[in-house]
């Protein structure tokens, strides 16, 4: 029982972080209808320049995104503050 315990605990602290490329933060734009009209991919890479999303940075797949930092801009959108880290 203590190894279960403990490996569950080692799985919790090496989380890794969903990262999405613009293409899918486009797509979620679109299917979800966040912003309508989208915005265009130069100002998705300027919000991934800016800070305004967490990035991994620019690596030969494009630029990649925190997925948690995705979706806390599309809830300050919405006027919340959920305290999302």
């Amino acid at each position: 029982m203590r190894f279960m315990k403990d490996k569950m605990q080692q799985i919790d602290e090496n989380r890794v972080r969903t990262k999405l490329r613009l293409s899918e933060i486009e797509r979620l734009i679109r299917k979800h209808r966040i912003l309508v009209p989208p915005p265009s991919r130069p100002t998705l890479i300027s919000f991934c320049e800016d800070g305004t999303f967490d990035t991994v940075g620019k690596t030969k797949f494009g630029w990649l995104v925190f997925e948690d930092s995705f979706w806390r801009w599309v809830k300050r959108l919405d006027g919340e503050s959920t305290g999302l880290k």
